[in-house]
């Protein structure tokens, strides 16, 4: 069946409106597997609004999926149930044809380019973080932290987002007059409250203007700048650094200049704490992700991680709540979802489309255990003292 499908991609390149028979058969044989229908009654199951949604996922494969939802053309009521499902059961190993040949060019373009450069580094910025402070204050915690929360011990995002704030300062043993820095400070949360909790002095740097200028506002009167700058042109030396979420737009041909400028930051006895997503094994970036919610972003890969640390830094923790992400993810799309009718004045549906795609989405992408999130703690090589790990 497959072989045919394949056979049919040059017929299907010349009328990219027509889907052979054999292709869309091959779809629902697809979806049959993960026990998931085309106009079914379940709430995972898939409502297809415009005929064409075949053929453009013929020929475009998840990117096409993604934008056939955000225009409108098929329907979900329980996308992170429909996501847990396909990633659970990695259907990309059943594609064929011309939507693999575009996946492997992914893979070889992010390995052979460097898109992260200093140059490039804003950009993220300006898609991303800039489109609305409001719509994140709505969306987001009190603290306005835009990562994964520590739900253990909570019931509900503003206490799981405190929870894991305490956490990051308790393992890297903050004490007063410390100097913290926190590359990729966001909105000014963890800054704030390491200032305000552990007494110490702390620089945080963002490529985002919206969020410097928030984070200014979140901490005045405290002993914390907020400066708008790329990790790399950074200077001085700190007792601890931290970064949440900030690891996955560094880009794998960086990584050792990342480790590096950490190294050169850090004081001889100093500790390093890594938030960040991640992947057991190398996979190209998702394309709906790349070209819509975080360009130039790529999650990285355990392998990675350890090679390019390994000789600059000694790891002294690895810790892993992957599935605490999926529980964070819905609390967001709970308050969007909420939250939407005070927004949607700024933004249009075909936003509101995506954007309640990239959220259920992910929650797919951590329930089915695809993604994980890490906190690795590392400390200078010139560390004498024994670490004490926390949980």
């Amino acid at each position: 069946m497959s072989y045919a499908v394949e056979n049919k991609s040059n017929e299907f390149l010349n009328n990219q409106d027509v889907l052979p028979v054999e292709g869309q058969w091959f779809q629902e044989e697809l979806l049959d597997l993960i026990n998931v229908q085309i106009n079914g009654k379940r709430p995972w199951d898939i409502q297809v609004n415009d005929d064409r949604l075949y053929a453009r996922i013929y020929r475009d494969g998840s990117l096409g999926l993604a934008e056939a939802y955000m225009e409108g053309w098929w329907d979900c009521e329980k996308l992170d149930v429909l996501f847990t499902k396909a990633i659970g059961a990695n259907l990309s190993e059943n594609l064929v044809g011309l939507v693999r040949i575009k996946i492997a060019l992914i893979s070889v373009a992010h390995k052979i380019f460097n898109f992260q450069t200093v140059k490039r580094a804003f950009q993220v910025g300006e898609q991303h973080y800039d489109i609305g402070n409001n719509l994140y204050q709505r969306m987001l915690d009190p603290h306005m932290i835009y990562s994964c929360g520590y739900w253990r011990d909570a019931d509900n995002l503003a206490q799981a987002q405190i929870n894991k704030l305490d956490l990051i300062c308790r393992k890297l043993k903050l004490k007063p007059n410390m100097t913290l820095l926190d590359i990729g400070c966001g909105w000014g949360g963890l800054a704030k409250y390491a200032a305000e909790n552990y007494g110490v002095k702390v620089t945080g740097i963002t490529i985002s203007k919206e969020q410097q200028k928030l984070a200014k506002e979140a901490v005045n009167g405290l002993d914390v700048e907020i400066l708008l700058k790329d990790y790399r042109s950074l200077q001085g030396a700190f007792d601890r650094i931290v970064s949440v979420g900030m690891f996955e737009h560094v880009g794998r041909k960086n990584y050792q200049t990342y480790f590096s400028t950490v190294k050169r930051l850090l004081k001889p006895d100093g500790l390093f704490l890594l938030h960040t997503i991640g992947e057991e094994n190398l996979t190209p970036p998702d394309p709906f992700i790349s070209r819509y919610i975080f360009p130039n972003g790529n999650v990285p890969c355990r392998p990675h991680i350890q090679k390019h640390s390994s000789g600059v830094l000694r790891l002294e923790d690895w810790h892993n709540f992957g599935p605490d992400y999926d529980t964070t993810l819905m609390a967001w799309a709970k308050n969007f979802e909420k939250e939407w009718a005070n927004i949607k004045a700024d933004y249009d549906e075909k936003f509101y489309r995506m954007w309640r795609y990239y959220l259920y989405s992910c929650a797919g992408y951590f329930r089915s255990r695809e993604g994980q999130l890490w906190q690795l703690v590392l400390s200078h090589p010139d560390r004498k003292r024994c670490y004490e790990s926390v949980r």
